[in-house]
């Protein structure tokens, strides 16, 4: 489970131990926001089927109308019912709401998905039809000895793949100089990514040139901002044959203490 953070102070890596500022979304003034391949193959067609950006499917990648075989996955969770009660995230969707892009964002889509918000920490660790989970006792136990990780959620993101999607950044615990993500990710057999983040939102259609510029103001205002602070003592496999897991659930958690346990 993931729990607020209250009472301790923990150090989180700075921005420049990490992947964000580079993997930016680089907004062009006077210009629109185009959806990117990327975005128009994995995630157009699930939130807005009938557009006419959605590429059904392209020859070497393995969506089809926005899905794709099974997949398991190891994430992080974030507990909606935290974010929903912490008054920076309160803050952050009355300014979307606000923004001249509002009716681009399929709010009903961020409805439908709430419940298995997360950050991918190590991605597509089986495949297909039959994927089960793909941590052996050796990582289990590696990852159990870690303790509960901290880690701060803060916002807005948008990147330089997949672009249409909007983000919250998650800031690790940077506990005696280690990034203890990357720590998970290493036990894992997982280069560090330096890039964490929470889909949060979904965008529609492109962005004209004022609907971009104020989504890049809203994303320079929101950097520094935190949104919500969580102490996790458990990951997620996760299953899922599409990227917004709108069909997808939790196999199992994995803690980061004590025994496993089976959902």
């Amino acid at each position: 489970m993931a729990e607020p953070e209250a009472d301790s102070a923990p150090v989180f890596c700075p921005d420049d131990r990490l992947a964000y500022r580079r993997s930016r979304t680089r907004f062009v003034p006077g210009q629109g926001l185009a959806l990117d391949e990327a975005y128009r193959l994995a995630h157009l067609p699930l939130v807005a089927p009938g557009h006419p950006g959605v590429i059904p499917a392209t020859e070497g990648r393995y969506y089809t109308s926005g899905r794709h075989p099974r997949v398991v996955s190891l994430v992080l969770p974030v507990p909606h019912a935290a974010l929903d009660a912490a008054p920076a995230h309160a803050a952050l969707e009355r300014d979307l709401r606000a923004a001249p892009f509002a009716h681009k964002i399929a709010w009903d889509v961020a409805a439908r998905r709430r419940d298995r918000l997360h950050a991918t920490l190590c991605g597509s660790l089986a495949v297909g039809p039959d994927a089960a989970p793909m941590v052996t006792p050796e990582q289990r136990a590696a990852l159990a000895v870690l303790g509960p990780v901290t880690v701060e959620l803060r916002g807005l993101f948008s990147g330089t793949v997949n672009v249409g999607r909007l983000y919250l950044r998650v800031y690790p615990e940077c506990r005696d100089g280690a990034d203890m993500l990357a720590a998970i990710q290493q036990i894992m057999g997982r280069a560090p990514s330096g890039l964490t983040v929470v889909g949060l939102h979904a965008l529609t259609d492109d962005l004209d040139p004022d609907e971009a510029a104020a989504l890049s103001a809203m994303i320079e205002s929101w950097w520094d901002r935190p949104i919500l602070r969580l102490t996790v003592d458990a990951l997620w496999l996760l299953w899922a044959t599409d990227d917004q897991v709108l069909d997808g659930g939790v196999l199992e958690r994995v803690p980061l203490t004590g025994a496993a346990a089976r959902d």
